[in-house]
């Protein structure tokens, strides 16, 4: 089945607080700069004021952990904590808009032995982490600071090291190297292999009325967070929506050649077949200018293939979501949050019809 949608929230959506806040709860997974993107674009629909009391699990963003590159990278291997950067931007995307503080979270140092690459607020990330006794009451420390609306959750509290096997044979351990390899991937597995989610953040998905997966790296963001046994059983059991936000390029080392079936084919590779319930597809315009760059750098338009969607059990959602500024193409936050709303509306609470 495909759906054209037109990124209108229904006036007639179930479930709204009179003071106009959506009273949904919602589940968004993933890392990187696509997950962000939907906290930002759900946040001002499931909260109507940063003051006052809410419930802070209308919007539970569940973070994956295998980053190693840049700052994170270096922070994980000196002190031994998990990976902040991805968390940190997350933090920033849930925090109070006026807030001075969530620019200070996000400032990094330009120069300084040592500080040069780092991030203040993944620096703070890190010492809290010491101080508090874990990187989970960390990120809870950071919450109460910047007043975030939402919460922002680690998948899991282990130290784990996502690992690549190749169809050249090749097995690469780490998210950087995997990308730098170039290839093929076979699929992609954790190590330590029984790694256990974070106790929150599986009670957050079985409670949850939807679901959100992407937009992201498919690999090394997105399954990442469904490579431990009881997210997958959470997500499989639950009766939300299961929602997935494909990627509009494809990604080179990871996604080339690449339509969106070929990322739901191997999303239920790696968990099982009708894991989800939709896909969400761009047919917004870009200019070839803006293509014909990103082209150059090995990045194509991921081609929407809706047949083949439907024959895998899923409901094709196509609908302009993503905006171009300054040559970089990019989901835009406010299109795609009424989109990811008209499709929560339209399921009801707790997957009612």
């Amino acid at each position: 089945m495909t759906v054209t949608v037109k990124t209108e929230i229904p006036s007639s959506c179930a479930r709204v607080a009179p003071s106009g806040a959506y009273l949904y709860k919602v589940v968004a997974l993933g890392g990187g700069t696509g997950l962000p993107v939907v906290l930002r674009g759900l946040k001002s629909r499931l909260f109507t004021s940063s003051t006052g009391s809410y419930d802070r699990t209308r919007l539970t963003a569940v973070v994956t952990v295998t980053d190693d590159g840049g700052s994170s990278g270096r922070l994980t291997k000196e002190f031994q904590v998990l990976p902040p950067g991805d968390v940190r931007n997350c933090l920033a995307a849930l925090s109070d808009d006026d807030l001075l503080s969530s620019d200070i979270f996000q400032y990094r140092f330009s120069k300084g032995d040592g500080l040069a690459g780092h991030s203040l607020g993944n620096l703070v990330l890190t010492a809290l982490t010491d101080l508090k006794g874990t990187f989970a009451e960390a990120v809870n420390c950071c919450s109460e600071i910047m007043k975030v609306r939402g919460q922002v959750l680690p998948l899991t509290p282990m130290s784990v090291t996502l690992v690549a096997k190749f169809t050249d044979g090749a097995v690469i351990r780490g998210e950087t190297a995997i990308v730098k390899h170039g290839g093929k991937i076979r699929y992609v597995f954790l190590t330590p292999p029984y790694s256990e989610a974070l106790p929150a953040v599986v009670a957050a998905l079985e409670k949850a009325d939807a679901i959100v997966m992407g937009p992201g790296s498919l690999y090394t963001s997105i399954i990442p967070n469904l490579l431990i046994a009881d997210v997958v059983e959470a997500i499989r059991d639950s009766q939300a929506r299961k929602i997935y936000v494909c990627n509009h390029m494809t990604e080179p080392g990871e996604t080339d050649g690449y339509s969106a079936a070929d990322h739901i084919k191997t999303i239920f590779e790696h968990t099982e077949f009708g894991f989800l319930d939709c896909v969400v597809l761009n047919n917004g315009n870009v200019s070839s200018e803006v293509y014909r760059a990103y082209e150059r750098e090995g990045y194509y338009p991921v081609r929407n293939d809706v047949e083949e969607i439907r024959d895998l059990g899923v409901t094709a959602v196509v609908g302009d979501v993503i905006s171009e500024e300054g040559g970089k193409i990019r989901h835009d936050e406010e299109k795609l949050g009424r989109l990811l709303m008209e499709l929560i509306c339209a399921r009801g609470a707790r997957g009612q019809q």
